[in-house]
């Protein structure tokens, strides 16, 4: 079954940890001297290429990340490259991750999708593959996650130019809106921001936007929309997830929203410091949650943010590596889940979004 994620930090990773999705999860660990501590590059590796190809994934939004130097109160610790002060450091950075997914487009099999033709012509392609093709297709579409490298608004058509195709405005809070922690509006600069998005055709991610900044957003924006990786508030509540009377809003907006396996995401009181097991049924509550408050299984999909700072053993039990994801799909099946359902959640209504919404070329 085909598999489209809606999130994945591919550049930062390869950039900041030195991990290459090339490789095969095996290699990065043993590189890395991963066992079972979960210490390290955010933490265990669970992403790469043979995996990825293997488990049915053919589309990932890869993003593109660049983190704020006031995250670290102590100050930036040594080594670390994909951290900005400044609005021209976070460009310079946000460059660099898009430079490395056009030259990781060069790779045999890999490709990045920018518009609707090249989206429906990558489907084609991957549907006559198979999954023991060491070339079978990937294709990445960028997304960039919080809009710092974006030095003002009027950069917005450079970006696009050079492929990014969403955007969200902000991981914590930025110049342009309040985010994840930091609560707080749109500033007058992340108005305009929008107004650019729409005016050139990017696809506005919500994910980590503010609460006050998510609202202001829908009313200013009418362009389409979708939450690439935001589980629900109601079973993990903190202001990282997002609220019933938020799913609802983007149900109305026909948005989809992408959920993510990370333990700390999918239950309330998990903690790294407070550790205990999660199953794959809690990745269905959040999934069934959105459905019931739709009505259908046309809003809700899969986000992983795999090896997004959290690793292996910060993940539900049944997943080792991301060739596991398939196993929501039978976690689905035993919840009783028709299959077109199923692959609604798996790909079809990721897929739905972008053939609607990537420019024509």
């Amino acid at each position: 079954m085909l598999i489209i994620d809606g999130h994945e930090d591919i550049a930062y990773n390869a950039l900041e940890w030195k991990r290459d999705i090339r490789l095969s999860v095996h290699e990065v660990r043993k590189r890395e001297g991963h066992t079972s501590s979960g210490e390290g590059a955010g933490g265990i590796a669970m992403s790469g290429l043979p995996e990825l190809r293997r488990g049915g994934f053919g589309v990932v939004f890869g993003t593109i990340f660049v983190e704020p130097a006031f995250i670290f109160p102590d100050g930036v610790p040594a080594g670390l490259t994909q951290v900005y002060t400044t609005p021209e450091e976070a460009y310079r950075i946000g460059q660099q991750q898009l430079t490395y997914y056009h030259e990781l487009a060069k790779e045999p099999g890999i490709s990045l999708i920018l518009t609707q033709e090249q989206f429906q012509s990558f489907l084609t392609s991957w549907e006559a593959s198979s999954a023991d093709d060491p070339q079978r297709p990937f294709g990445i579409i960028p997304l960039m996650e919080g809009a710092d490298p974006i030095r003002t608004p009027d950069e917005v058509e450079e970006w696009f130019q050079r492929g990014v195709r969403i955007l969200g405005l902000a991981w914590r809070g930025t110049r342009y809106s309040g985010g994840t922690g930091m609560p707080g509006p749109l500033t007058d600069a992340g108005k305009a921001l929008l107004k650019e998005m729409q005016r050139v055709g990017m696809i506005l991610d919500i994910s980590h936007l503010a609460e006050e900044s998510f609202w202001q957003a829908l009313d200013l924006f009418s362009g389409p929309l979708l939450a690439s990786h935001s589980n629900c508030r109601v079973f993990t509540p903190t202001d990282r997830q997002i609220s019933d009377e938020m799913i609802r809003a983007l149900i109305e907006r026909d948005a989809v929203i992408g959920i993510l396996p990370g333990n700390m995401f999918l239950r309330g009181g998990w903690s790294r410091a407070n550790r205990f097991p999660i199953h794959l049924d809690e990745v269905v509550r959040h999934i069934d949650h959105v459905c019931q408050l739709a009505g259908d299984t046309r809003h809700v999909a899969i986000g992983t943010d795999i090896d997004g700072g959290f690793g292996r053993d910060e993940t539900p039990e049944e997943l080792d590596t991301v060739a596991d994801i398939i196993k929501i799909a039978d976690a689905l099946r035993a919840a009783g889940y028709k299959e077109e359902d199923i692959a609604n959640v798996m790909h079809g209504n990721w897929q739905r979004l972008l053939t609607r919404s990537l420019p024509v070329a």
